[in-house]
């Protein structure tokens, strides 16, 4: 048994049994993958995969296991060179971040620039998207975080830790009747509205409405909250963004009214893939994001043996609401 052999399982189950598609991204050809798959199955006297033919069609529960643990064996021997680094040149490195516009836009600035000013030789790089894009990149490995609001929980190999609580605003353009009118659920579902297309769904994975009975007139969605209120600026409908998107500096021409009473409040969560080994500047950059996640606690996190473990680590901290 050898590290390639549990690469190549990984990437196959990753790939979804496509054999074809795996050796492309291994830049390896086909034969080779499926010989060296079977030279680990002959060795461990197991089978992995289930087959037809020549076709992969099902991984195996011994299978199903193994890549588990194979996932874990080599996400371990990846970090060997950081864990090399961080006592060669404990200063330098890349950080990898996937998260949202929101995310990117108005909460992170501040964060990047005070970090940037403590580790001027760590490279950044930020990446974004979809909530389970964000994820995806961070199962992957090819983000060191993820920072987002939702998906993060749905992937078992993540560490997933929560950092701050958020809710909503409405956005008009100046002068639109809801600006001098009490804010009701009724009333915001009488105009066309723009927003994120999760506001207003029941996935428990999702923001929930408070009155999910009423229906709303979702004429647009989009994951950028500057392209909600440009359409709101033309005329579109209401706009629905997280509170800490309005700008009164640069948004004076709307209108923003807060609607947490319509809303259950969201939280923010940081999340890292499992097996990662988290460089000194890595910690850092958790807490300047999020003071509660402290080395200790992030420490913590990684030594708990389930999730629900990790949910009783966060229990009693009392998240800052934005």
């Amino acid at each position: 048994m050898n590290l390639r052999q549990l690469r190549y399982i990984s990437a196959v189950a990753r790939h979804g049994l496509n054999v074809s598609a795996t050796a492309d991204s291994l830049y390896t050809s086909q034969p080779g993958v499926s010989k060296q798959i079977q030279l680990l199955e002959e060795e461990l006297g197991v089978q992995i995969f289930e087959r037809s033919g020549k076709q992969l069609t099902r991984i195996t529960p011994a299978g199903e296991a193994i890549i588990e643990m194979a996932e874990r064996i080599l996400s371990e021997a990846e970090s060997i060179p950081e864990v090399a680094k961080e006592f060669t040149d404990p200063q330098s490195g890349t950080l990898s971040i996937a998260t949202t516009h929101t995310q990117a836009r108005f909460v992170l600035p501040p964060i990047i620039r005070d970090f940037v000013g403590r580790y001027p030789k760590v490279a950044l790089h930020m990446h974004q998207g979809s909530p389970a894009q964000i994820a995806e990149l961070a199962t992957s490995g090819e983000a060191d975080f993820a920072i987002a609001s939702e998906a993060l929980d749905r992937f078992d190999n993540l560490i997933v830790m929560p950092c701050y609580l958020w809710n909503r605003a409405i956005v008009t353009p100046r002068g639109h009747p809801l600006c001098t009118k009490k804010l009701t659920l009724e009333r915001v579902t009488q105009y066309p509205i723009v927003t994120c297309d999760f506001d207003f769904t029941n996935d428990s994975q999702h923001v929930v409405c408070k009155s999910p009975v009423l229906e709303p007139n979702v004429v647009f969605t989009a994951m950028d909250a500057d392209v909600i209120k440009t359409y709101v600026r033309i005329g579109l409908g209401i706009g629905i963004v997280a509170k800490m998107a309005y700008d009164p500096r640069t948004d004076d021409d709307l209108c923003a009214l807060d609607a947490s009473h319509l809303f259950e409040a969201s939280t923010t969560k940081i999340a890292f893939r499992r097996g990662t080994f988290l460089r000194g500047y890595m910690y850092d950059f958790v807490e300047l994001f999020a003071p509660h996640l402290t080395r200790e606690v992030v420490d913590a996190a990684i030594g708990a043996r389930s999730g629900e473990e990790q949910q009783r680590l966060f229990a009693d901290i009392e998240l800052p609401v934005y």
